[in-house]
């Protein structure tokens, strides 16, 4: 990755506990941010030793296009969608990613909101689609497209009730449930 001041240089360690072999992320938080800006959504950060906390928002007057893909009204997103997330563990598949609702102080469900985790520390064996090996500089693009996809073409929300839909018929962000 290129930069003004030139090679942006990324690291990343393998930790062994016993017989466990561990990826550790060294993700840089002026790239995230970076991202976020490209895509004019506005990012705060809290980073700890495990994972990255980005908590997203977009000023646009639309919902971030998060939809409940057991809803038969929201076939078409479905079938466009290259993001789904595990409504039972908040995962979005395939990716170190988990999401969250966020909500006001009231209760209620942000539409242009929500909370990511990248998880930093991951199994050795973790692949990404296409059993691609993981880096900082794959997970800067799976970020990348994530949040183009909330804002763009859709994320699937599939069973479970740990991440609310956002968009989308049966659209319903006023319920604090």
């Amino acid at each position: 990755m290129e930069s003004g001041a030139g090679k942006i240089e990324f690291f990343m360690q393998v930790l062994q506990a016993g017989g466990h072999k561990m990826l550790y992320l060294e993700l840089e938080q002026d790239v995230v941010s970076e991202i976020c800006r490209q895509l004019s959504l506005d990012c705060q950060m809290k980073d700890s030793k495990r994972v990255l906390q980005l908590d997203i928002a977009s000023s646009r007057q639309a919902p971030l296009l998060l939809f409940d893909a057991r809803d038969p009204g929201n076939l078409g997103w479905f079938a466009r969608c290259q993001f789904y997330i595990d409504g039972q563990t908040a995962q979005v598949l395939q990716t170190p990613i988990t999401v969250a609702n966020m909500r006001d102080p009231s209760g209620y469900v942000l539409p242009g909101s929500v909370r990511l985790q990248i998880n930093k520390e991951l199994p050795a064996s973790f692949r990404l689609p296409g059993r691609q090996p993981v880096s900082e500089q794959v997970v800067y693009g799976v970020l990348f497209n994530f949040l183009n996809a909330l804002l763009n073409s859709g994320v699937a929300v599939c069973g479970g009730s740990l991440v609310r839909p956002l968009a989308g018929r049966g659209e319903s962000n006023s319920p604090r449930g």
